[in-house]
């Protein structure tokens, strides 16, 4: 089985739970630095490895874990949330997340405007749009907008 783990590399991962991983090797697998990792297992989102100090290893299912946490970071859920969605009980029916802003939660929205009475509100990060892209988008949709207003006109 091949997993893409990052923009940058492509691995093949087997599915043999035996198999052992440095805190290095994991590191490069998932492409997160090895202070997240710690810092994961700190706030409970990884379980702890086995053995301790230079003896510890993180098996298939630490990886796994660390796969299931980047997954959803990529949503755009908070690491409490994560927290939560992966300490309930996988035989559940199968959640999915909540992005439903609960008071106190902040967000950066571009708000572009066109015309009278049209403006455009994106999420750069929910819209996983670049800003190259998002100029392209705009640029677009203003001349769409314009090209639809003056064949009214006609």
């Amino acid at each position: 089985m091949t997993v893409a783990l990052s923009y940058r590399w492509c691995y093949k991962i087997h599915m043999n739970s035996s198999k052992q991983y440095t805190i290095d090797e994991l590191s490069m697998l998932v492409d997160v630095s090895k202070r997240t990792i710690r810092y994961y297992i700190q706030q409970g989102l990884v379980t702890r490895p086995a053995g301790e100090k230079r003896g510890s290893h993180y098996t298939q299912e630490h990886l796994e874990q660390l796969l299931e946490v980047k997954k959803w970071q990529k949503e755009g859920l908070s690491l409490e949330r994560i927290k939560t969605l992966l300490t309930i009980d996988p035989e559940a029916t199968r959640v999915t997340p909540s992005n439903t802003p609960k008071p106190g939660d902040i967000s950066v929205w571009s708000r572009i405007f066109v015309d009278d009475g049209v403006e455009i509100q994106i999420d750069p990060a929910k819209a996983d749009m670049t800003p190259e892209e998002l100029r392209t988008f705009v640029t677009q949709f203003t001349e769409l907008y314009t090209q639809i207003k003056s064949d009214r006109r006609k």
